[in-house]
């Protein structure tokens, strides 16, 4: 299955976040980070909630000082990516440079006041897309299986 996502991710303490090139100084809080996967887009939300990987993108050093507490699987054709940032942006605060190296925002990653969940379906709703909410690899492998 192809298509977008967010992650909703808790951040409990100010950290710096050290990736191969970069470091994004970040507040406590709520964050919510976009994503798409065109090609898998089960197993790419299924590996960012696996603690053991190789570290490839920005969000896989953010996920090790945070806690991931859901994603929301957003199943399309179309590359939302970048759309659904922009809808995120009137919301949050921009970490600018964070992620988004294969579209035309400056970030993909948010900080936003407080818990997200209220704004994101709002978004989602508005914006006429499908969508299922998980809170764990086990519910994603289950999402995957009922296509």
């Amino acid at each position: 299955m192809k298509g977008s996502y967010f992650l909703v991710i808790k951040l409990g303490e100010d950290k710096r976040i050290a990736t191969k090139r970069r470091e994004f100084f970040l507040k406590r809080g709520y964050y919510v980070y976009v994503g798409s996967a065109m090609n898998s887009l089960e197993k790419r939300v299924e590996r960012h909630f696996r603690r053991e990987k190789k570290f490839h993108w920005h969000i896989d050093y953010l996920l090790r000082e945070a806690e991931l507490l859901k994603a929301y699987l957003i199943p399309s054709e179309k590359r939302l990516e970048e759309k659904l940032s922009l809808e995120i942006a009137k919301y949050g605060e921009p970490v600018e440079g964070f992620g988004a190296g294969d579209v035309r925002v400056s970030t993909n990653l948010y900080r936003i006041e407080k818990e997200p969940d209220s704004v994101l379906i709002e978004i989602l709703e508005r914006l006429g897309l499908k969508w299922k909410r998980v809170k764990s690899r086990e519910e994603i492998i289950e999402f995957g299986e009922r296509k």
